[in-house]
């Protein structure tokens, strides 16, 4: 089960950074879109234009993705020791 859910990270980190990769043009620059009803944030606004804005999106979904994980793996093992207390009180 955790080869499938380690291959499924490492496919989805590729993926991702395939598709930042496939965002930049052919002189090398990303491409942005302009819209006059977004409002403007100047830290965005200076990341998105050195490209930098990528690298933070990527930073917090992997963050994302290793919480997700973890807290999946700790349901599993409470749940397991629930069975296990579980099971040694009807015993009794």
């Amino acid at each position: 089960m955790y080869k499938k859910v380690y291959t499924l990270v490492l496919f989805l980190s590729c993926w991702l950074t395939a598709t930042v990769a496939r965002t930049q043009d052919t002189t090398g620059r990303l491409r942005t879109v302009d819209s006059a009803s977004v409002q403007r944030i100047e830290m965005a606004d200076q990341l998105r234009a050195n490209g930098k804005i990528y690298v933070v999106v990527t930073v917090v979904v992997i963050i994302l993705l290793g919480l997700i994980l973890y807290v999946t793996r700790l349901d599993r093992k409470i749940s397991r020791l629930e069975k296990e207390v579980g099971g040694k009180i009807n015993q009794r």
